[in-house]
Order: C-alpha cells, then structure tokens, then sequence
C-alpha cells in the first residue's frame, strides 16, 4: 500500500490547507444561518413586545391578550386624535347622541376612518391555535406510536411492509396544501364535518403522522433486545413485554418526535384555511348549546389570523402592529408547548435509562 493511500498518512500542506477552508466554509455558513434566524425573530420579538406589552401597570396589554378581535375607528374630537374599537366606538357614539339630544343641539357626526382587525384583541385565536394543537397531536400520537409497534413488533419484513415504509416516508415531503385539500375534500365534504374542529385534528394529525411513525420506530429500535427476550423468557405476553418493557423506554424518543409534529402543525395555515379555520367568530368553541356542537363548529387560528392581517386587508400602521403582537404571542404558545414536552421526556430519560 503506497504512502498517500494510507487514511493515517501525514497529509500534505496543500491538503491542510483545503481542509481549513472547508472548516471555515461550514462554520460560515452555521453562523450565517444563525444570524438569518436571529435577525428575524429578533425582529419579531422587538416590535411584538411593543403591542404585548407597556410601560404601565400591569405591564401587559391584558385587553389585547383577553379580548376579541375588531375595527379600529380612527377620528378627531375637540381637536384630539381618538382610536376606538368598534363597541367602543359605538357606544361612544351613543353617549355623544343622548348628551346631543338632552343639550338640544343637533346630533354630531362623526367622519372615522376604520381600520379592520386593528384594534381589541387574539383571545379567540389563542384558544383555537391551542385547541387544534392539542387535538391533532393526541389524534397523531395515538395512530403514530400504534403503527410504529406493529411496524417493528408484529410485522414479518417483506415487500409489503418495506413499501409502507416507503409509503410513510414519501408522505413526508408531501406540500401542507396538498394535505388541506385532502381534508377538504374527505372530510369536510365527503364525511360533511363542514369546516370544524374535527376536521382540522385530523388533517393536521395525518400531515405530521409520517414524522411520528419515523421517529416511533426507530424509538422502538434503540431499545436492546434483551429486555424483550428476558421479558418473554418469564412468561410475558408480546404485548406485555412492548406495554411494560419496550414502550417506556422509547418514550423520550416518541416525545423527541411529538416536539417536532408540535412546531409544525402549530404553524401550519393551509390545512386549516380549509378544515377548521374562520376569519371572525363571535362564539368561543365552548360557548355551544350542546356538547357535540363542540366538535363540529371552526375556529379562529394565530397562523391564520397573521395571514388575513398580513395579505388580505389593506397595510398600515395599526395591521402593522397587530401583525407583530400576533406573532409574538404565537410564537411564545409554540416554544412554551414545545418546552413542556422537552421536560417530560427529559423526565422520561431520567426514569427510563439502561
């Protein structure tokens, strides 16, 4: 074996030199992507902050966070700059009147320039962007996991069970559009779930499923086959040896999986523009006559309440800050569900561990 074909060969300087630059080409780019993503929810961070929060007790814009969303009338009075929503407005306009009528002058017009979604609130987005999330997740997980155990525990490998691995892998990089009008096209139509809460879970939950198969099976894998074989060897059932045996210890894998699945389906807007989202809803989703209405009534979303903001409604600068608060909220919901399913299976490792 000549001296170059050696792998432990003393390497030329040229060659150290090369492999320098190439060090450097990826730290480049590591640090450029970081810097990219700094800047933007750095950006996002500073100027929500300006909407969520101020300068006076409580420090928090609470009605922004509480209430619904709404017009903004914009309008001189007395020779000051007012900016009402639209209840507000009205019953400013209602109290002008009556004072109008009891002073027996005529009645002041108003001349208003309004504003849509710029003014009250996201709480009805909050509770939906929550709901979906829960929902589609629990649904997700349920079929995610179940599948994966029948993939590496009861399944012979064949062709058949290759070609649903391959299935299942290709399903993965399938565009959100495609799975919204999926959902759209069975459930909302064929099954008439119409645009619901339903109709959303189970969109959203087949759009992440491919991901949390993947990352249920190969949980399942790392898990040493001795504590099948020593479980079976006392008179366990199969079953048995994967609920007591297996399973626990691919838990923090499976929850690795569902942090994924939660920063996806969390910002997902094109599945729901088409299964469960509306524009505006008065109700909340609790506010039904009967229990069942629940599941079958849409909601209002953050990923979709930015989108209307942002595209469908003339730009200024009061969208602008409703733009920037929502994103902030959002934002902060995803990282705080994420962070909880990071300490569960953090919590899980610590039980679980061989």
């Amino acid at each position: 074996m000549s001296a170059t074909a050696h792998p432990f060969a003393t390497r030329s300087a040229r060659g150290r030199q090369l492999e320098r630059m190439t060090f450097t080409v990826f730290r480049v780019a590591t640090y450029f992507v970081l810097l990219c993503g700094l800047l933007v929810f750095g950006d996002i961070f500073v100027k929500g902050a300006h909407t969520v929060f101020q300068s006076e007790f409580p420090y928090v814009n609470v009605p922004f966070l509480t209430e619904a969303p709404e017009s903004l009338y914009v309008f001189e009075h007395n020779g000051k700059k007012m900016e009402l929503g639209d209840r507000a407005f009205r019953a400013f306009q209602s109290s002008e009147a009556a004072r109008a009528r009891a002073e027996n002058r005529p009645v002041p017009r108003f001349k208003a320039e309004s504003y849509v979604y710029s003014a009250g609130g996201i709480w009805p987005c909050i509770v939906g962007t929550v709901l979906l999330v829960v929902g589609s997740m629990t649904i997700a997980l349920t079929l995610g996991v179940s599948s994966a155990i029948y993939l590496n525990e009861y399944a012979k490998d064949g062709p058949g069970v290759r070609f649903i691995r391959l299935a299942v892998l290709n399903l993965a990089g399938v565009p959100s559009i495609v799975f919204g009008l999926f959902g759209f096209g069975l459930f909302v139509i064929f099954l008439d779930w119409n645009v619901s809460l339903l109709a959303g879970w189970f969109t959203l939950a087949f759009m992440v499923l491919p991901v949390i198969i993947t990352a249920s099976e190969e949980a399942l894998k790392a898990v040493p086959k001795g504590f099948r074989e020593g479980s079976l060897a006392l008179g366990a059932t199969k079953w048995q040896t994967i609920r007591t045996n297996v399973l626990p210890y691919a838990l923090p894998g499976v929850l690795t999986s569902s942090i994924l699945g939660i920063a996806r389906v969390a910002g997902e807007t094109a599945p729901i523009m088409f299964t469960a989202a509306y524009v505006v809803r008065d109700k909340l989703p609790w506010e039904v006559d009967r229990l069942g209405d629940f599941f079958f009534q849409g909601v209002m979303a953050l990923p979709y309440h930015i989108y209307v903001v942002s595209s469908k409604i003339p730009q200024n600068e009061y969208t602008a800050r409703v733009q920037y608060g929502t994103a902030f909220v959002f934002l902060f919901i995803v990282a705080l569900i994420a962070l909880a399913s990071i300490v569960f299976r953090n919590r899980m490792r610590r039980i679980y561990k061989w």
